[in-house]
């Protein structure tokens, strides 16, 4: 059993409105210094041996992301 983690964040290319806004907050509360945020999703999976990398890119490619305006990486913690 391992623990592997899927990130999936907006392309740089594509406007993130929702990183915008946290941002904006966070300017507003005082804290100044950040330049940009990117808001994205992080997905905690526990995955038995027979889930290799190529089963891992099917997974985040059809269910966890949209390819057209994101893109993922798998990061394996165990």
């Amino acid at each position: 059993m391992a623990r592997v983690v899927v990130e999936v964040m907006p392309k740089t290319e594509i406007l993130d409105p929702q990183g915008q806004a946290i941002g904006g907050a966070l300017e507003r509360l005082g804290f100044n210094g950040v330049s940009d945020v990117r808001q994205g999703k992080r997905f905690e999976l526990d995955v038995d041996d027979s889930i290799d990398d190529a089963a891992l890119a099917k997974i985040a490619e059809s269910l966890l992301c949209n390819t057209v305006i994101e893109e993922w990486k798998v990061v394996r913690l165990s």
